[in-house]
């Protein structure tokens, strides 16, 4: 058997049985074989995958590697560090053991019920499984969970865990109608209760750090950048970007307002007109979002940044759990996913029930100016053109697919932000429009580094929250409510925030060197190029491309 054959058939069993053994990421991914299953939290289930990924990381070490085209080694590196990832995850992260928001079953049955992606009998069939092993799923995750939890992430799961009962309880019965097994349903809601309940009575006693130690929130930051920084290099680096990236505010608000760059709080005055200026209310914000997305993808089209491939894009309303942490989000099919799914860009109103207050400041985070920042990042050209192109790509083994790299998603849509207003994109043909986004992409900029020196400092360092809100405030300009959900977002989660400001260096950092190597080459060339390999991680691209 040829070391090619041989890779081909390892790599598929090791996919099967990581989707086996993660149904919900299966769902989530597009493989709906597993669609009426949850996983099984145990620990002899846990013991028996452990085994499974040391047989795969032995058979892709025995492969004869020297004799693999560059696609196939690629794609054994990146099952490699999948393998490895899934591994150290459970032996050292060992968030099963003190994280609860891993016990919710509200995202495995929202994923069947929010695409068409199979009949709607098929589906209920699905959800109608997974609410029957609702209680066997919560009562096994449980027994896995050590006292004292971390408070923040108890309270997280309370309120994730409650959203999932009102899912249950209402937006099932309308995705479903008469198809409905209320029997389920009851079982399931039951369950939910007993678990909530259980949750309640932890929650005085749970005193655990949500902080990770430097040891744990290094293998963290490898094993989720695919990369080889360490934490102090990416800090210094994310520092002094910040500095850079705060002169240019300066400058750009000196524009804007027409003044010295030496004003007083010159680059708030100018963010507080601008938001002043964009004004945006619950009943406007989704038209604002398809006008945006119209207007650069107009853009993009005339300027020929980069092809534009067929898609059914849809902007929505975004479901009532998701609102509250940014006004648009993209919504792809998954990368296995093999039906015809519309992409989604889900645009929220505010969640029901904020103060007045409340909506306001979102609202001057989120203004109308920003809205077309966001969308370029959201959608054009940013995550929605990215992941169409990645979906287009075919290659021998779905490998690629299976493991996609969020640096490499995050990087591309923080990069196109850059390009865009770099090629001349405002929002409108008023003199100031271009100064003013301009200033707002600066923003996002100045918001993509603190979000890395958040998570480093927060997980290695012991950062506190008055230096962290002081930081997002005086540095990134950030409105309170913006600043303490991003703090609240660093406790619950390592390794995620820094992507952004990762991807975006390397991808900008590929995009330059192509231009050097090619310089008769045009930006769709250029870009094109990029996109033609997936979603690889930067490093594999490189090589994907030869450079």
């Amino acid at each position: 058997m040829s070391a090619t054959t041989d890779f081909h058939r390892i790599a598929q069993q090791a996919i099967d049985d990581l989707l086996a053994a993660d149904p919900v990421t299966a769902t989530w991914l597009g493989d709906h074989r597993f669609d009426d299953h949850l996983p099984d939290p145990t620990e002899s289930a846990e013991d028996s995958l452990l085994r499974t990924l040391d047989d795969h990381l032995t058979a892709l070490d025995a492969i004869d590697d020297v004799d693999l085209d560059v696609e196939d080694l690629v794609d054994l590196e990146i099952l490699r560090a999948r393998l490895m990832r899934t591994h150290f995850e459970l032996t050292d992260l060992r968030a099963q053991t003190w994280n609860p928001m891993l016990a919710n079953p509200g995202t495995a049955l929202h994923l069947l019920i929010s695409r068409d992606f199979a009949s709607v009998e098929e589906r209920a069939g699905s959800v109608h499984g997974r609410l029957r092993d609702t209680p066997r799923f919560l009562a096994e995750s449980r027994a896995r969970l050590e006292e004292p939890m971390p408070a923040i992430h108890v309270e997280t799961a309370i309120a994730q865990v409650a959203g999932a009962r009102a899912l249950i309880a209402d937006e099932i019965p309308r995705a479903l109608g008469d198809l409905l097994d209320a029997e389920a349903q009851e079982v399931a809601i039951t369950a939910i209760d007993t678990h909530l309940a259980w949750l309640q009575e932890r929650l005085p006693t749970s005193t655990r750090s949500p902080r990770l130690n430097a040891r744990t929130y290094a293998g963290v930051l490898w094993h989720t950048l695919d990369d080889t920084t360490n934490a102090n290099a990416l800090l210094q680096s994310a520092e002094d970007h910040l500095d850079e990236v705060t002169e240019q505010m300066r400058e750009v608000a000196a524009q804007y307002l027409g003044e010295s760059v030496h004003g007083k709080e010159l680059v708030r005055r100018a963010l507080d007109r601008i938001a002043a200026d964009s004004p945006v209310s619950d009943a406007t914000v989704l038209g604002l979002v398809q006008e945006a997305l119209a207007r650069t993808t107009d853009f993009v089209r005339d300027a020929d940044l980069v092809t534009i491939p067929e898609t059914d894009t849809r902007v929505i309303e975004m479901p009532e759990f998701h609102r509250g942490v940014a006004v648009a989000y993209c919504d792809a099919p998954g990368p296995l996913e093999r039906a015809s799914v519309p992409t989604y860009v889900a645009v929220a109103p505010t969640p029901q029930g904020w103060p007045h207050e409340r909506v306001a400041s979102f609202y001057r985070e989120y203004n109308a100016t920003l809205i077309h920042d966001l969308t370029i990042h959201e959608a054009m050209p940013g995550h929605v053109l990215q992941l169409a192109h990645a979906q287009r790509v075919r290659t021998a083994t779905p490998v690629r697919r299976f493991g996609f790299s969020g640096v490499f998603v995050e990087g591309w849509a923080v990069y196109v932000e850059e390009l865009m207003i770099r090629r001349g994109y405002a929002p409108s043909e008023v003199e100031s429009a271009h100064s003013a986004i301009r200033l707002q992409q600066l923003k996002m900029q100045a918001r993509m580094c603190i979000n890395t020196i958040l998570d480093i400092r927060v997980h290695s360092m012991d950062m506190t929250e008055e230096e962290g809100m002081s930081l997002m405030h005086w540095r990134g300009f950030q409105e309170e409510g913006e600043a303490m959900g991003k703090w609240r977002r660093a406790l619950l989660t390592a390794g995620q925030l820094p992507t952004y400001f990762v991807g975006y260096q390397a991808v900008r950092s590929i995009a330059e060197d192509l231009r050097v190597l090619h310089p008769d080459w045009t930006d769709r060339q250029v870009h094109d190029l990029m996109l033609a390999h997936g979603s690889p991680a930067p490093r594999h691209l490189r090589t994907l491309i030869g450079i």
